[in-house]
């Protein structure tokens, strides 16, 4: 079992195998469930996105129209956490 220092300011950091193995990345969230018996589950936030922040992210690149597929390809890319 692993355990952690908390600091004055109330504060944990989480050592790099724990958050590889909860698939967490920088800058992404961390859930927490309240449990009984003082205990805590904690799990990757999934990442959500939205339509504005993918027309955002690619107005004005582009000198020519998208294809469908390569549409396909970059929301795919943006839903699974690629980006």
């Amino acid at each position: 079992m692993t355990s952690l220092t908390v600091t004055v300011k109330g504060q944990i950091t989480l050592k790099r195998d724990l958050l590889q193995h909860l698939g967490i990345k920088p800058g992404e969230r961390i859930e927490f469930d309240k449990l009984p018996g003082g205990e805590l589950r904690l799990r990757g936030a999934r990442p959500t996105g939205t339509i504005d922040s993918f027309i955002g992210r690619h107005a004005g690149k582009m000198k020519q129209p998208l294809t469908v597929e390569e549409m396909n390809q970059i929301a795919a890319s943006g839903w699974a956490g690629d980006v």
